[in-house]
């Protein structure tokens, strides 16, 4: 109830700001309509799926997310992954992973790893969606054109059986996508349908042509899944056993997954354009409540939407009142208008979502990343787009994303320095130690940058001297905002190689963190002289101290 506690605590509650948002409620639930019947065909289930999951999902994550405008629903990201599911285990198997990946959300959130997901990068992220509208565009082949059905098998040989079976395309069906295609595009600009959204137009007229001329061979929804029932399904929950879980277990990880980036990349454009803030951690727990009850009622997977979540906010919706009327609009219609909806032509929802796939391949981005970001993360960027094509999502994000680390350990390592200080350099430290110039037989060194597994390496090179080694090393580690276990063993080592060889290693200058891990190490005692120093002028005070100290033994 986060979201509806930030709006209260906004006085968004006042009576002025209702009326608002039960008409932006309104238009992006008629808005919804369409999209939500178009994603559950695409994703193997039956279209009334679609509106059940709009309905459910879209109350739970106005009452529990963590954004006060999120709208929430069936979207275009999850039909492959959903499909796929369906495919393999059926549509029980997809109601049993979509509760599980929900249960998943839940523990995410309440561990706060809502931060965490928005880590993945944007090569990544560019990349698996590109991929997945390619699959989503080539998907709707067959009912745009009229075509046969393709058959199983992996996208290419998919994509290749269509392009064969052009020759058999249905001319009634395709000239009628063509015009709704047109219509989702261009309506809106038609003069005195600038305020009907383009999808709804689009399947309006589209369903009014089948309608009054009674094309034949036209698919409709009636005609390819019967009739839409005017209520809502019973609760009823999916066949749950041990060996059934454990089996759909990756398939959860996967909803879960993109459901969490999903939702928050939509949290993240609506905070842009409302000036609002979302707590990620109670999104993901909103989203994971939504996943949990859609299929009990017989829904699909859902997640944030960004494009109805715009929508809602440019017609004005503030609170989650707006996704509550959303849904109860998508309610209405359909214990009202089912009957009609079964009329809708496949193809009208196929034009509907090449739109959809247009607009998530961000085709731009796609290509100004490709031209303009850095060749590590073009390839990045290619890698996934191509993996997601040719193999399946999961693949490609966790390579994806293995291959971002890499790349990022790699800039990381590249980026932290072992640098020699020179006499010029060190003028103030000199002058509080009280010497005019550092002592011939030591050297100082400072760590530049995190000393961790991929950059432990530079002190070693920085340290094989091709001249006379010095008597001591002064190490300063004053820009070194964290070690990790890798660079407390090296660190230890090499302290140990030059202490046989008779250098007097004398560290100084870290922080309080990794002070800590030194102590902890043992790389530091307290009760050793000459272990650790707080700066550099005390480093140098110790030895000119010891070297004092040598001298006057020698005499005596």
């Amino acid at each position: 109830m986060i979201a509806a506690l930030e709006a209260a605590r906004a006085g968004l509650f006042r009576r002025e700001h209702w009326m608002p948002n039960i008409i932006a409620g309104v238009i992006v639930g008629v808005v919804a309509l369409p999209l939500a019947m178009a994603f559950a065909i695409a994703s193997g289930v039956k279209p009334e799926q679609g509106l059940y999951t709009a309905i459910i999902a879209g109350i739970a994550v106005s009452l529990f997310g963590g954004s006060r405008i999120q709208i929430a629903g069936p979207t275009g990201a999850f039909i492959v992954i959903l499909a796929g599911v369906v495919a393999q285990f059926g549509v029980s198997g997809l109601l049993l992973a979509t509760l599980m990946a929900g249960v998943m959300l839940v523990v995410m959130g309440l561990a706060r790893l809502g931060a965490v997901i928005r880590f993945i990068p944007d090569p990544v992220i560019v990349g698996f969606t590109a991929g997945i509208a390619v699959i989503i565009w080539v998907g709707q082949w067959q009912y745009f054109f009229g075509l046969p059905a393709p058959g199983e098998g992996p996208f290419y040989l998919k994509t290749w059986h269509l392009l064969q079976s052009f020759g058999q395309l249905h001319p009634a069906t395709s000239l009628l996508a063509l015009g709704s295609l047109a219509l989702a595009v261009l309506g809106p600009r038609i003069p005195g349908l600038s305020r009907v959204p383009g999808p709804l137009l689009a399947m309006v007229v589209a369903t009014a042509v089948v309608t009054v001329f009674k094309l034949p061979g036209v698919a409709t929804i009636e005609s390819t899944f019967g009739e839409i029932p005017r209520a809502l399904p019973t609760l009823q929950m999916p066949d749950m056993t041990f060996d059934r879980i454990l089996l759909l277990l990756p398939s959860a990880f996967t909803i879960a997954m993109l459901g969490a980036i999903e939702s928050l990349l939509s949290a993240v454009v609506a905070d842009g354009m409302a000036g609002t803030r979302h707590d990620s951690n109670q999104e993901l727990v909103g989203q994971g409540v939504a996943n949990i009850l859609s299929p009990l009622f017989g829904g699909i997977a859902a997640t944030g939407a960004i494009a109805r979540t715009a929508t809602n906010i440019r017609n004005g919706g503030t609170m989650p009142l707006a996704g509550i009327v959303h849904a109860l609009t998508l309610l209405l219609i359909l214990l009202i208008l089912a009957p009609y909806a079964g009329k809708v032509p496949l193809c009208a929802l196929a034009a509907i979502l090449f739109v959809v796939a247009w607009n998530m391949s961000e085709a731009r981005r796609f290509l100004r990343l490709v031209r303009k970001a850095p060749r590590a993360d073009v390839v990045i960027l290619l890698i996934t787009f191509a993996l997601t094509i040719l193999t399946d999502l999961v693949v490609a994000v966790n390579i994806g994303v293995i291959l971002a680390m890499f790349q990022f350990m790699r800039r990381m390592s590249a980026s932290v320095e072992v640098v020699e200080h020179g006499q010029a350099s060190l003028r103030q430290e000199l002058a509080e130690a009280g010497l005019d110039a550092l002592p011939r037989d030591v050297v100082v060194y400072a760590i530049e940058g995190p000393f961790f597994f991929g950059s432990v390496d530079s002190l070693e090179r920085a340290l094989s001297w091709t001249r006379e080694p010095p008597k001591h090393v002064v190490l300063r580690l004053e820009h070194v905002p964290f070690m990790d276990a890798t660079g407390l063993k090296r660190l230890e080592s090499t302290i140990g190689n030059l202490r046989t060889r008779g250098i007097e290693v004398l560290p100084t200058g870290a922080n309080m963190r990794v002070l800590r891990k030194l102590a902890r190490a043992e790389i530091v005692r307290r009760e050793e002289p000459g272990s650790y120093f707080k700066d550099l002028s005390s480093a140098l005070q110790y030895v000119e101290s010891a070297r004092g100290n040598t001298g006057n033994v020698a005499a005596a």
